[in-house]
């Protein structure tokens, strides 16, 4: 009797333990995830549902459980990983916390069902909530950084693909489109690959072309849809709500349709004659004017605009602009993205001045 005392104490011990350690690691995790929110994306919505989660585990974190603690034994306090001593970006960063998260809350729920019951459900709720939470935070992010772009690379044919767009990149590009029309599945999922983990590693949102299957294979952030491709709303059930998706529009009716489908950003042209869209004719002027006033999403003149003509363009009244040889066919592209960008950040500096005043 006496030795199955001490093995049920020592196993309520383990368990006490267990939900200690684990009730830790759930409100570092939120408190890192909180802290993003708050500071880096100064957003009160996410910032409060984070709070009110990590104080929601601090009311279960009772002082039996913090009693029971034995740092000094645990043998786990010694074992790392090469990947947790590396981050490589802050969505790299923020998964990784949120992963934490919800595997610790999965962790309480399980052995707090042996006899803290109120705790596992609630556990349960929570983890629930950081999955939405999960989705929102990185469908905020990547749409904040949609909006603050103002230069857009679309691909062209290349074979200094993958060096070209990294130059832009170095050059301060921060969304660029990979666009292949005819090479085959393999080299275009290959190239998807690369081009993606290149564009997370500058921080960058990278989009795919049309294939909303090789979007999803490479993890990219969204797809650009054209009239004559893949439907916006199939697009979205598929891809979900975290993931952007724009679309190709040349006059006032293919924006609407693009619009209450749910595009995320709109291209608008061509602004002038180019080989990228053989047959097309330049965009009416109205169509530009009404897309400046009526347009809700984020978009992109787009069509034959380079460094000789990038500040017409922006004197129609246009803020962002989508390039295509102007980046792929210069000579050194990061200078030719430094000088566009240059033209993209005073155009919109003034503009805002003008509308202090």
């Amino acid at each position: 009797m006496v030795e199955r005392s001490s093995q049920m104490n020592h196993q309520t011990r383990v368990i006490e333990r267990i939900l200690d350690a684990n009730l830790d690691r759930a409100r570092e995790g939120m408190r890192i995830i909180e802290e993003w929110c708050r500071f880096g994306l100064e957003d009160r919505d996410l910032s409060e549902r984070c709070k009110q989660i990590r104080q929601e585990l601090a009311r279960w974190h009772t002082l039996d459980l913090r009693i029971a603690r034995d740092t000094t034994n645990d043998p786990g306090t010694d074992l790392s990983h090469p990947q947790e001593e590396y981050r490589s970006s802050i969505e790299s960063l923020l998964q990784a916390n949120i992963c934490r998260v919800e595997e610790a809350l999965r962790v309480l729920e399980e052995y707090g069902k042996l006899d803290r019951q109120e705790m596992a459900k609630s556990c349960k709720q929570m983890r629930y909530q950081v999955y939405i939470l999960e989705t929102d935070l990185f469908a905020y992010r990547s749409h904040q950084q949609l909006e603050r772009s103002l230069l857009y690379l679309v691909t062209s044919d290349s074979d200094q693909l993958i060096s070209t767009v990294e130059a832009a990149l170095k050059g301060g590009l921060t969304l660029v489109q990979y666009r292949d029309k005819h090479s085959d599945d393999s080299v275009r999922l290959a190239n998807a690959e690369k081009l993606c983990q290149l564009c997370h590693e500058y921080q960058a949102l990278f989009i795919v072309n049309d294939r909303v299957d090789i979007a999803i294979a490479v993890n990219a952030d969204g797809v650009h849809l054209g009239q004559q491709d893949f439907k916006i709303s199939l697009a979205r059930k598929i891809l979900g709500s975290s993931k952007i998706i724009g679309c190709s529009t040349t006059n006032i009716e293919e924006m609407q349709i693009a619009i209450s489908q749910g595009a995320d950003y709109i291209g608008v042209g061509p602004i002038y004659a180019t080989p990228t869209k053989p047959g097309k004719n330049p965009t009416e002027i109205d169509y530009l004017h009404y897309v400046m006033k009526n347009c809700p999403v984020p978009w992109f003149a787009i069509g034959g605009i380079d460094t000789n003509n990038v500040n017409d363009v922006l004197a129609t009244g246009a803020e962002r602009i989508a390039v295509v040889r102007a980046i792929m066919q210069a000579e050194e592209p990061t200078r030719v993205t430094q000088y566009l960008l240059s033209q993209l950040h005073t155009n919109r500096n003034y503009r805002n001045f003008e509308q202090k005043f």
